[in-house]
Order: structure tokens, then sequence, then C-alpha cells
């Protein structure tokens, strides 16, 4: 069952007299705890319970530590077939990732065991310090977050496996979130708004992870450019796609040069979003949309390429963060621009040693064609700088260099504006993706000189990551610029405990999230 279909409904009702076939109640096991503390919620199950779930706690057999389950079966006791105990560990940490992460773990066990109607009643308020400090997790926030969670959890890429139709049978068909209105000061349509942003937040992740997931013989460009239609046409979005006709007669010499080793014809899709049109300009997000990437001429090792199918996970993102901006409707006008094709090695690729010229007219020497999405991004860059389009943001698997700098947990930000980089780092903070700002001093600048061409593509294999990105700065124009790089982020080896493995879908929240507030504070 895909996640749009799911019935997920704000209720009221005591979670004593929830029917459910599970009743969800949590525990938080604060620093320094030698016990696992229950929520008032769970309290309340408890007084029904005769303090069974309490007694558990002191025997240690909850301990509610972060993604823990237990579960205890009830028949006649309540009217939930089943209560299940979910550990939130020290919510002042992290709070909203913490309960995020619990939640995906949640639904990921649920997942086989036919629980069809799910109730939450998680009160992780009453487990935070006192309203107003630091850490503390507002009502809205932790609905988004278990509602984001429950969502990540459920997600499956399983359409290309002949499997019995039961074998990821959907937990949850029916999510319940219980809140005690006479408990809080919001008014239903204010919780009900935060739930939904939640589900839009987590549906335009899966949509960017789906993408990512595609095999590259699915995915071709073409392919890509014809979902970046869709997806417009689904959510009353303009769309125009550039072929190569109109590259060439714009001069974008960095994407036709890429995609001269393919028979795959490159594309440019652009997806416009006018959420203020009496205003000009609007927020630019250009993503990577590198469907395969074998090195070119410069070809990668067997092992290197067998991830390669994700080179286009930036173009995911920014696809998904259109889903998600055309749902929320920020007064801000918002331009997507896509640049796709494939890097292949044959007689027509583009070598070492050859300047290619981009759309605004500067020159680049190639060093190596392993590093060409820089090359596709310059164009779609310089053409976002040519309206007039700021702040532009651009979202790319660039460099393995970000992996060794920051492994699988920051995202590489460049930027050449404090105040959209604080900005940028701000939105992930909330949506619970991290960021980490990374320097651009004029001294890099040394490394990219070439003595035939303007600049040289790459800097060599120190600061690899920090050179790229001063490779992109060159075609930001007078824009205020920011670049992610995700490589690191965009995808994970293994499952855990909260995720299958696959792609991750990171940016999308963050992307969307920068385009409300940047709406709301500069609008």
């Amino acid at each position: 069952m895909a996640t749009e279909e799911l019935d997920l409904r704000l209720i009221s009702e005591p979670p004593t007299e929830i029917a459910c076939d599970a009743l969800v109640v949590s525990a938080g096991r604060p620093k320094g705890s030698q016990q696992a503390r229950l929520s008032s919620a769970a309290q309340l199950v408890d007084s029904r319970l005769d303090g069974l779930l309490q007694e558990s706690c002191i025997r240690g057999e909850v301990k509610g530590n972060s993604g823990e389950i237990t579960t205890f079966y009830v028949p006649g006791r309540l009217a939930a077939r089943q209560v299940i105990v979910l550990g939130l560990g020290d919510l002042e940490r992290d709070g909203p990732r913490t309960l995020r992460r619990a939640c995906a773990t949640l639904a990921r066990q649920l997942q086989e065991k036919g629980a069809k109607r799910v109730a939450l009643a998680l009160d992780v308020t009453s487990l935070q310090p006192e309203p107003g400090s630091p850490q503390s997790l507002t009502l809205l926030a932790a609905l988004q977050a278990q509602v984001e969670g429950f969502l990540f959890g459920l997600y499956r890429f399983s359409r290309y496996r002949s499997h019995n139709p039961r074998e990821y049978e959907t937990a949850g068909r029916e999510l319940l979130l219980q809140v005690g209105m006479a408990q809080t000061a919001y008014d239903r349509s204010t919780l009900a708004a935060a739930v939904q942003k939640g589900r839009i937040m987590a549906e335009a992740t899966n949509f960017a992870r789906d993408l990512v997931n595609e095999p590259p013989n699915v995915l071709t460009p073409g392919e890509l450019a014809r979902r970046a239609r869709h997806l417009a046409e689904t959510w009353d979005l303009a769309c125009t796609v550039l072929e190569r006709p109109q590259m060439e007669e714009l001069g974008m010499g960095g994407l036709l040069a890429v995609s001269r080793g393919s028979s795959e014809l490159p594309y440019l899709a652009i997806v416009r979003y006018r959420g203020a049109p009496e205003q000009a300009g609007g927020l630019a997000l250009v993503g990577k949309g590198i469907t395969f990437d074998s090195g070119g001429l410069s070809l990668k090792s067997a092992d290197g390429m067998t991830a390669m199918k994700g080179d286009m996970a930036g173009a995911a993102a920014v696809l998904g963060a259109m889903q998600a901006i055309a749902r929320l409707k920020p007064a801000l006008n918002v331009t997507a621009l896509v640049p796709t094709t494939e890097n292949m090695p044959d007689g027509h690729s583009y070598r070492p040693g050859d300047i290619l010229r981009i759309m605004n007219g500067k020159t680049i020497e190639i060093v190596n064609t392993d590093a060409e999405g820089r090359l596709i991004l310059a164009d779609a860059m310089s053409y976002a700088s040519r309206e007039g389009l700021s702040p532009i943001i651009d979202v790319a698997t660039l460099t393995g260099g970000i992996v060794i700098a920051l492994g699988h947990v920051y995202t590489g930000l460049f930027s050449n504006d404090p105040r959209l980089s604080a900005e940028l780092i701000a939105a992930g903070e909330a949506v619970g993706e991290k960021l980490w700002l990374l320097p651009l001093d004029e001294e890099y600048e040394e490394q990219i000189k070439s003595e035939v061409a303007d600049i040289k593509q790459t800097g060599g294999r120190p600061a690899s990551s920090i050179t790229a990105a001063k490779v992109l700065e060159h075609f930001a124009g007078s824009a205020s610029w920011a670049h992610l790089d995700i490589a690191g982020t965009s995808f994970v080896d293994s499952p855990k405990p909260y995720q299958e493995k696959g792609a991750t879908g990171v940016a999308v929240r963050t992307l969307a999230e920068f385009a409300m507030r940047h709406a709301a504070t500069h609008g």
C-alpha cells in the first residue's frame, strides 16, 4: 500500500478508550536516570493494567532507550488489542530527530505484524524539559515528527521483486494520533496542519527516494524529464523541458559535452511554482541529474560504479522539494532546474584536455571526465543566473571528498552568503537534516587556475570538495548561492532499524522548510 492511501487522523479520545490493533505509548530515559520514565498517557494506560508497565520499568524490561519496542498483549483489559511501549531515550538531546527515528523503527517492525489500525498516544511533551527551555519539543513539532517517522518507516522499494503480495503487508492502514484537547492550547485546525505538513514532507521525501532507487535502465535521462513533467501536471506546476537543439542555441557546452558519450539524449527540465506571481525572480533549486555515471573516459572501477544509479540524487531532492512546496504553498516563486544525462565512454566522449565553454561564456579545461557533475550544474546555474533568480541552491552528489571529510552524517554546505548558509542550517535543524558549513576562501582559487582556460575543472585531491564548490561559484553570477554536497548522505549501504538500505531522500525537507521560512521572512 502506498503511504498516500493511509487514513491519517487526529483523535481526542482517552488512550484507554481507543479501539485499535496496536496502542502505542511512550517511555523516556532522561540523562542520568536509572530506569525508564513513562509518559502521562502511558501512566493513564498503566492504571488500567494494574501497574504492569511501571513494574516492567522497575524490572528493567522496559528501559526507555530510543527505538526500543516492548509489546504487551492485553485482551479484554483495554479497547486496544495490544499495548506497545516505544522508547524515546533522552528527548532533551535532539527531540524531533529521536522521535522521528523511533516512529520509523516502530513502523518497520509493525510492517508485517498485521496491525492495520495503529494509534499513537505518545504524549512526548510530558517527557520534556520545562516548556520554553531550549530543548523543549512543542506539540506541533512532535506531531509532525511522528507522522514523518512513521511514513519513512513504511517506505519499501520492492516493485521489481516477485514476492507474495502479503510479504510486505503494510502496517497502519489507519494511523490515529491521539491528542488530549483539554491539555493543549492549540486548536484542532492548527494541530491538523502540523499533521498534514508531516505527511507532505514525508511523501515528498519518499517520492525522491523512489527516483534514486530506480534502476538506471528504467530511470534514463528521458524518463527523469518525463517524471518532472508528470510531477508538474499532478501538482499544478509549470514545466518546460529543453532538448539538445535549445541547449546548442543557448551554448550549454558542459551539459552537451558530458552527454556525448551516451546513446541517451540530454535534457534540462525546468519546473516552476508561482506563489508570488506579482514578484520577479525567486528561489532557484538546481539538482544534478546524472542517471548513471561510469566516469566517462576516466573510467571508474567496477566497484565504483555499483551505486552510480544514485548520481541523480540531487535532481531527486529538488523535484521532491517542488512536490512539497506545491502542496505547502509558500508565498514565493520557486524554479527547479534539473540538467540530466548519462556520463558514458565511447568515441564521441569528451576528453581530458578538452576546453568547454559554459552558457555564461566562461571556459573550463577538462582534467578528469569523472568530474562531470559540476559541468552540467554550471550550465543550469548560468541559466538561473540569466533569469535573475536568487538565491540559487544547488544539490549534488558531487565529490567523494565530502565523504572523507564528513562521513555519512553531515551534508557539506558551501555558500557565498553567510545569511543564506545560516538560514539553510536552521532549516536543516528544524527537519532533522545536518549541514556543515565549509570554507570557500580565495586561496582555494589557486588550485583551479588554468593556463589555457578561465578555470580548471578540478583542483586535485587536496580539499577536493572545496575546489569543486569553487568551480560552481563561477556560475552563480551576482546571485546569493549555496551548494549542498550530498554524496555522503544520499544513500545508506546497509539497513538500519529505522530505514531500509538505499536512498534517504536527503535535502527534500531542508529545501522545502527553507522555502517556507524564506517566504515568511522575505515576502
